[in-house]
Formats: structure tokens, C-alpha cells, sequence
């Protein structure tokens, strides 16, 4: 089980709210993957009282785990724990089938959280049930949504936009439910909206700062990472332990920033959030995924389903290698090459599934890959995070302080 950070002391003020001794209540991890994780973060950070907090997360993991595009629904699964008529808790015990794959029932063991499958196949109109239900269940007094990188402040037509099923599924089927609030924290680090566009909509939606997580808030979660191959809550635990510069992420999306907005968590009003997002309110009524993923099409956009279908089709057709195809020499070699590339672009840091990407390596051979880079670099890596050390400066160009908080490098 994770080494879980302790509370803190005493609450402040500010986080009054949470801090009053009032369960955080049911969170939902609004676009699977890592964001559970974060969920289990944000619920040690702002409760003080230490409860054991209730998840409800999709199963849906990236190619890299799951070879299956979409969302896995509970037919996917055995030793499913079931929870009133709609819904099944993951145990460490639940088994995925294969071809299939799921981080879920690792995080069941390793996470101290009552983690609950969301099943989308029937639309908003289904995870609404299902929701009512678990809430009613578990007597949860609030609903709160997680976000990281703040997809869900989305309007639906951002250029840079390419996930919006997942986040806006969830605001959808929360709509006609009490006591919803969304919390974002990541400002911009899953590499879609800018950072600078999401701290906008805060201003917009009128959002409140209620913490900023620090070490000792994110340092116990972060040996999940040397297994869970989620970047964007992994960027998210690095920020709150003082990482700051720029990181390059998979699918050579546009480089993000760590800043020192990364690790603030930003509490939002459901219906503030719900009217600014078009696609949400275009989903409420939805009863199958399908036809939730045809709202989107309809739109003009495609969903995160279409992208990992693409990427499937791509992987089917690529003759993918090994690390045992190499020997240590070469991959050394590799790793200067693509250091030296990184240098060149202005880049900090490069994550484990980025590396691996370029390296043309299946998800298999993440542990492998991460051993590896610890023995060649040592110092270097720190899960999820390969650290792109800057060239020693000549006598004739002097060090140059590096900004906390910038942009990302000109793609001129």
C-alpha cells in the first residue's frame, strides 16, 4: 500500500470549507486514467480528518496498458464487488480479462480509497443513475469532480482540444444532482488547453484557489509511478514537490509548463462550469455511448475513442522493438541523441511514456526502460520524469537564471 502524507497539523482558514470535519463525500475522477490517483491526492490534501475517500473512475487506460481503445465496462471484468443495483467496486482481487487491460485493480491494492467502475455504455443518462445511486449509497453529503489539466473548463471548440469525451460525459450526467463541485488542479500539463487559457477561465468561471499542493501532500503517492504509467498526475506530484521548467509529452504534443500555478487546486461551481462547457450541455441527454461519441462527431470534433483508434490501427501497422534488441552501448547512444535533441528545443524534462514513444517501445517494457534509465543516468530520473541536464555554461556565456513559471519554448 502507498505511503500515504500525513495531514497537516492544524487547518487554515482558507480551506475551512473542507477542513470542518465534513466527509469530501463521493469524487469522481473525470477522465479515468490517472486522474483517480489525483483524486486520492486532492481528498488527503483537503480533508483533514484523513476519511478514506470513495472514488467512482472510468477504466480507461491509455494503448500503453490497454490495448482496447474506449472505456471498459464491467463485462470486461471478474470479482467485480457489487454495490446496490448499478454499481461494482475494483478490489485488488478483480481481474481484467484479456485482450483487455486496467490499472484498476492495482490501484485497488496500492491506493488507501474505495475505488467504483464508471460504466458509460449508457450515456449521460446512465452514469447519472449510476451516480445517484453510489452517492445515496455511501451517503455522500457532496459530489466532487477532479479534473487535471482542466479539460473540463473546455467550450468545445478549442483548436488544441482533443480529449473532451471523458470530462464532458461526467459534467453532463452530474447535471440534475445535489451538491456538485468541481475541483481542477494541473493547470495545463495533459498538453491540450494552454496553462494561460485555463487560469482565464478560472478568472471567467469564478473559480477559488483552495490549496496549493506541496511535498508533503503528493511525495507518498509518487512511487506509483514507477508502475502507473500516468503522466499528467505525475507532472502533477513533481510541480508539488518544486519541479519547474518545460516537459515534453507523449504524442509530441506541444511542450507543457510546470509553473507554480501547476500544484493549486481550483474549486469551480458546477453550473458555472456546465454553461461554459457546449458539449457537456449537448450530452445530457444521451443514452449509449455511441451516441454520446456521435454528439461530438456531429460538432465536428472527434473524441478521445477516434484518437485511440487511429493509434491502434498506427501500432498495428509498426514493427515495434524490444529493449533486448539493443544492447546497453546503443541505447546509450539513443539517450545522448534524444538528450541532445531536447537541449536543442529548450526542454527540461521528458516523460517516461514520451521516451518510450520515441524509443518505439510497448508499454511492456516501461519497468525495463525505467530500470535502465536509473543505472545510465543515474540522478537523472524520478518517476514519471527524466531531468535533460543543461550544458555546462563556457567562460565566455555565464549562467543564466532559469524562470519558475514561463511558457513554452517557440516552435520557431
Amino acid at each position: 500500500m502507498a505511503n500515504l502524507p500525513a495531514q497537516p497539523a492544524s487547518p487554515t482558514t482558507e480551506l475551512q470549507p473542507y477542513r470542518s470535519g465534513v466527509h469530501c463525500g463521493l469524487l469522481i475522477a473525470a477522465g479515468g486514467g490517472g486522474d483517480a490517483i489525483a483524486a486520492a491526492i486532492l481528498s488527503r490534501a483537503l480533508d483533514a480528518h484523513g476519511h478514506r475517500p470513495h472514488i467512482a473512475t472510468y477504466s480507461w487506460d491509455r494503448l500503453l496498458i490497454d490495448p482496447l481503445p474506449g472505456p471498459r465496462d464491467p463485462s470486461s471484468f471478474t470479482r467485480l464487488e457489487p454495490v446496490g443495483d448499478h454499481n461494482y467496486r475494483v478490489t485488488p482481487k478483480t481481474i481484467v480479462g484479456p485482450p483487455a487491460g486496467s490499472t484498476l485493480p492495482r490501484l485497488a491494492a496500492e491506493l488507501d480509497a474505495d475505488l467504483f467502475l464508471l460504466d458509460p455504455r449508457s450515456g449521460a443518462q446512465g452514469l447519472a443513475r449510476q451516480l445517484s445511486e453510489l452517492a445515496r449509497l455511501l451517503h455522500a453529503s457532496t459530489i466532487t469532480i477532479v479534473d487535471v489539466g482542466g479539460d473540463i473548463l473546455a467550450h468545445g471548440d478549442e483548436p488544441t482540444l482533443q480529449s473532451p469525451l471523458a470530462d464532458s460525459l461526467i459534467l453532463a450526467a452530474t447535471t440534475a444532482l445535489h451538491n456538485v463541485r468541481v475541483l481542477v488542479t494541473g493547470a495545463g500539463i495533459d498538453g491540450e488547453l494552454p496553462e494561460t487559457l485555463v487560469l482565464d477561465r478560472y478568472d471567467q468561471l469564478d473559480a477559488r484557489i483552495v490549496h496549493t499542493l506541496s511535498a508533503a501532500d503528493a511525495d507518498g503517492f509518487r512511487p506509483l509511478f514507477e508502475w502507473h504509467p500516468s503522466e499528467v498526475t505525475g507532472l502533477l506530484c513533481a510541480a508539488a514537490a518544486g519541479a519547474r521548467g518545460i516537459a515534453q509529452i507523449r504524442d509530441r504534443r506541444l511542450p507543457v509548463a510546470l509553473t507554480d500555478h501547476t500544484p493549486e487546486i481550483a474549486l469551480i461551481d458546477h453550473a458555472q462550469v456546465m454553461r461554459a462547457n457546449g458539449l457537456a450541455q449537448q450530452l445530457v441527454d444521451t443514452r449509449s455511448l455511441a451516441e454520446a461519441d456521435d454528439v461530438l462527431h456531429k460538432a465536428g470534433r472527434d473524441s478521445e475513442i477516434d484518437y485511440e483508434r487511429r493509434k491502434a490501427r498506427q501500432r498495428d501497422g509498426t514493427q515495434q522493438r524490444t529493449l533486448r534488441e539493443s544492447d546497453t552501448l546503443t541505447l546509450r547512444n539513443q539517450l545522448s541523441e534524444i538528450q541532445t535533441n531536447a537541449r536543442q528545443q529548450g526542454l527540461d524534462f521528458i516523460t517516461l511514456r514520451s521516451l518510450a514513444e520515441q524509443l518505439a517501445l510497448p508499454g511492456s517494457c516501461l519497468a525495463e526502460l525505467q530500470n535502465e534509465l536509473k543505472t545510465l543516468r543515474p540522478g537523472e530520473y524520478a518517476p514519471p520524469l527524466w531531468t535533460i541536464r543543461p550544458l555546462a555554461p563556457s567562460a565566455s556565456q555565464p549562467a543564466t537564471h532559469r524562470a519558475t513559471s514561463r511558457g513554452p519554448p517557440s516552435p520557431h
